[in-house]
């Protein structure tokens, strides 16, 4: 079994030299051991063999070594070392290009230990490792995947060796380096290139041996004994555009020293390598952010008129509006209140007995009881499922170039919308998202459910349309972003090349994060050139496995993450261990957890109670999806950029209910619709003293209007035409078997799938986005969505106009309205109730009916010149028109 790699190996200097293998080539000695050839009976390699002996070598070497390097083993790769003792042992391998560079994995007895190895330009060598291995049955099994890979040799040594072993340095060379180089180094190099540098350019130190061999951006600054091939030494000399110092060039002599260091191996004194870290993050003053300060539990306010506060929240309201000379103007009426409330939970609109029966009821809970009754229906779920398929940028396909459809991504919809109507609690919704695959089930439902739950990270955006190089990382990037703007409000990813240029966020927070998810195994949904989806995971029944895959994660091969410089990912800086946000606490994996990917202990740490950030961020999208707008303004960034809240006391009150009620969020609707202040009016247009005051309605002394969203709209025509089909679906969309896929850049996937049933439920496409979502401002389904948009265009007003689908709807109406009532006056009352939930006013009774005479008379005229119309036909033209009418209106198109 693998082992972790530690930063300090004080067992090096027991480690022992065992065994040297030339994958293809005769015996050698190399570095003074002897080396068994290619007909060693210690090893099995059915791979081919390659030989290609005059290929000039980069770094060049001694003639052994290269005669190892130039023949090797490729197309595969596995090799099986066998006859080993048991025990730890040290293995390296020996790898070279001999022609255009590949791009491959490493495995060591099936666990990954190198992710993306660029091979580089032809001649270009390397030794990897160390890695440590426990041998216990004799043999280790070195694989590789994906590109061609060239293994030249094995070198195996018996405890723990670090790689090193450099020849000791005489002290004619050590005085040449502390005499003419490391003075050099410090004085033209260092304020650019060392530990202590303002900022590092170039990825490069040159204040440690390991660094400077390791180079920068550009590669290996220094090859011991190759001067030609050492960047250092074209970079002093002004060669291929590099140009080092950069204001004025070394002098003939200082040059003269560097090549004479290099040429004698470039002895160096300083092994232990040195870090650069930026500008330190100032963690104490960072955690006096408002938004990383500790939840506390404010005292309540007492405003002014102490009768006006229904509850606790109007008391944090009413104070806050006393401050700025603020006064509330009057309560909702009862026919407002409802539809406001249906819309707000369900997404539809109340029925005309609905609405009956609430203004019948003079109890004082009757808005309560509405309220209970809308929190227990199941489009309750469909609802709020949509506000979080927003955030977590939900679809049914996979984002690559041909954007490959996820037949089984339905199965993540239904759990969320599942979830919301049980008001799972929020930290157990979110645990179970990240790592339900790691928890506890006490049964294989439970256990299937969890599981299902982690499409939240399979559903991560997929890119590309090749194998080689496939951009795993920008997949990793995408659910690490999402993770933090959707859960926690902070903006993680910004430092994925750099430190976070605001927040409280460094490069190695990022990578402490990034090895969790690189740790974990993703499902391949299959791109243009390989085309066949794999690593889904099997749903159980009766601890055993089914023939029912789902698009869900599971655990990959452990291990820590090297930071990518400049978030280029074949570009590798040091090794980060598996841990938290330094700002928010930076715990590292506990020791159980480090032969795991770590998403268990993720989602423990973004819900734990002490997270500052979990229940602020959940609370404040809570009230936003209620009032239009949050108590902090940008929901997704609770960071230095952010907005600060409006009424931070009232933020931190709901959070800590929150937590206290169990993170139950059917409880937060109840606290914040049973508030006076959510049942206010939204009339205010003409209190003009608290528009110049307060124009944007930041301290609440009315309701803010609001526009139907896409889907309340689409769902809403589709109830009007009693056209729309409740039921929820519990199979996936018609999508074609996947055998038949041939879907690539330039004929990527393009179905659409149209149904009657909740828009919720439709197939969304991430590279095909439906015609009508696009035009009411729809969620995007490749980035996180937290705020949509309420835009008012030409487009939406010519949608509704003349979009057949709006025609179809409002002559269904028609039709439904004529079957139901002969009678036009109670007809006309029932359009009105279903449409606007009131009747109609007398003076919209008597223009309408006007107008109706009208348009009767215009049909009856409009028939000389076509075929003759029946009165029926008349009747259903002039209703269907009517209809079309008034879904035009403010009044239908807007929550007041």
């Amino acid at each position: 079994m693998l082992m972790a790699l530690t930063s300090a190996l004080d067992a090096s200097e027991h480690a022992v030299f065992f065994r040297g293998l030339n994958l293809n080539g005769p015996e050698v000695v190399i570095d003074g051991n002897v080396w068994e050839g290619r007909d060693s009976k210690n090893y099995v390699c059915n791979d081919k063999a390659f030989e290609q002996q005059n290929v000039a070598l980069i770094p060049s070497t001694d003639a052994d070594r290269a005669k190892m390097i130039r023949s090797s083993r490729w197309n595969g790769n596995r090799i099986e070392l066998k006859h080993l003792p048991g025990g730890t042992f040290t293995l390296f391998l020996y790898v070279w290009e001999d022609n255009k560079s590949e791009t491959y994995e490493i495995r060591v007895d099936g666990k990954r230990v190198v992710s993306r190895f660029h091979s580089g330009n032809a001649g270009t060598w390397k030794k990897l490792g160390p890695w440590y291995v426990d041998v216990r049955d004799g043999s280790i099994e070195l694989t590789s995947k994906g590109g061609a890979a060239n293994f030249s040799g094995i070198e195996l040594w018996r405890g723990k060796h670090d790689g090193s072993n450099d020849p000791p340095i005489s002290e004619d060379q050590l005085a040449f380096f502390e005499n003419r180089i490391r003075p050099l180094l410090a004085t033209h190099c260092y304020e650019c290139h060392s530990s202590e540098s303002d900022e590092l350019q170039g990825g490069l130190l040159v204040d440690s041996r390991p660094t400077l061999h390791r180079g920068g951006d550009s590669g290996p600054a220094v090859v011991p004994g190759d001067v030609e091939h050492s960047l250092l030494i074209q970079a002093v000399r002004y060669d291929d555009a590099m140009e080092m110092p950069p204001d004025s060039k070394l002098s003939n002599a200082e040059i003269a020293d560097l090549e004479t260091w290099v040429k004698m191996g470039a002895p160096d004194p300083r092994h232990q390598a040195t870090r650069f870290v930026r500008k330190k993050i100032d963690v104490d003053k960072a955690r006096r952010h408002w938004s990383l300060r500790p939840l506390r539990n404010p005292t309540l306010p007492e405003p002014r008129d102490a009768s006006w506060p229904y509850n606790e929240i109007d008391r944090f309201v009413a104070a806050e509006r006393d401050r700025h000379g603020l006064a509330p103007i009057g309560d909702a009426d009862k026919r407002t209140l409802i539809r406001r409330a249906s819309f707000d939970l369900t997404g539809l609109p109340p029925s005309p007995d609905d609405v009956h029966a609430f203004l019948a009821d003079e109890s004082p809970d009757a808005f309560a009881k509405v309220v209970d009754r809308l929190l227990d229906s199941p489009h309750y779920g469909e609802r709020w499922g949509r506000h979080w398929m927003d955030l977590v940028r939900y679809a049914d396909t996979a984002g690559d170039n041909s954007d490959y459809p996820i037949p089984s991504a339905y199965r993540y919809r239904n759990y969320i919308i599942d979830s919301l109507n049980a008001d799972k609690p929020y930290d157990q919704f979110v645990r179970e998202q990240i790592a339900g695959d790691l928890l506890p089930a006490a049964s294989d439902t439970q256990r299937n459910e969890q599981t299902i739950a982690t499409g939240y990270l399979a559903i991560s955006r997929r890119f590309g349309s090749v194998v080689k190089d496939y951009p795993q990382h920008l997949t990793i990037e995408d659910s690490l972003d999402n993770i933090g703007r959707t859960v926690l409000g902070m903006t993680i990813a910004c430092a994925r090349c750099h430190d976070h240029k605001f927040d409280p966020i460094s490069q190695d927070d990022y990578y402490g994060l990034y090895g969790i998810l690189e740790s974990s195994q993703y499902p391949f949904p299959g791109i243009e050139l390989d085309s066949k989806p794999r690593d889904f995971v099997p749903l159980v029944e009766n601890g055993k496995p089914t023939k029912t895959l789902v698009y869900a994660m599971s655990e990959g091969d452990a291990g820590d993450a090297a930071v990518h410089r400049r978030g280029e990912p074949q570009q590798h800086g040091d090794v980060i261990a598996r841990r938290f946000l330094e700002v928010l606490g930076g715990q590292v994996l506990p020791a159980e957890e480090t032969r795991q990917s770590g998403r268990l202990s993720l989602a423990m740490w973004l819900t734990a109670a002490d997270n500052p950030l979990t229940a602020r961020v959940m609370v404040n999208r809570i009230w936003q999806h209620h009032f239009s707008v949050g108590l902090v303004q940008t929901p997704s960034d609770f960071g230095i950029r952010g907005s600060p809240p409006t009424h931070p006391e009232l933020l931190d009150w709901l959070a800590s209910r929150f937590i206290a009620d169990g993170w139950s969020i059917k409880q937060m609707h109840r606290r914040i619709m049973l508030s006076r202040t959510y049942q206010l009016s939204s009339r205010g247009d003409d209190n003009t003293v608290a528009i110049q005051i307060d124009p944007n309605n930041d301290w609440h002394w009315r309701f803010n209007r609001q526009r139907l969203d896409a889907e309340s709209l689409r769902d809403t025509l589709l109830m009007l035409s009693g056209e729309l089909d409740l039921s929820m679906p519990r199979e996936p969309h018609p999508f074609p078997p996947s055998d038949k896929w041939k879907y690539t850049q330039h004929h990527p996937f393009r179905d659409v799938y149209d149904s009657n049933r909740r828009s919720v439920y439709l197939m969304m496409a991430r590279l095909n986005a439906r015609s009508f979502f696009t035009t009411f401002d729809g969620a995007d389904p490749n980035a996180c969505t937290s705020q949509r948009d309420s835009s008012v265009t030409t487009v939406q007003s010519l949608y509704l106009m003349n979009d057949p689908f709006v025609h179809d709807r409002a002559e269904k109406l028609a039709v439904r309205l004529l079957h139901d009532d002969a009678d036009s006056g109670a007809r006309m009352v029932r359009a009105f109730e279903l449409i606007l939930g009131r009747p109609p006013t007398d003076t919209e009774r008597i223009d309408i009916t006007q107008w109706m005479r009208s348009m009767n008379d215009v049909l009856k005229q409009s028939a000389g010149m076509q075929s003759a119309k029946s009165k029926d036909d008349r009747e259903r033209e002039t209703w269907t028109a009517f209809i079309r009418s008034m879904l035009r209106t403010n009044e239908f198109l807007y929550v007041d």
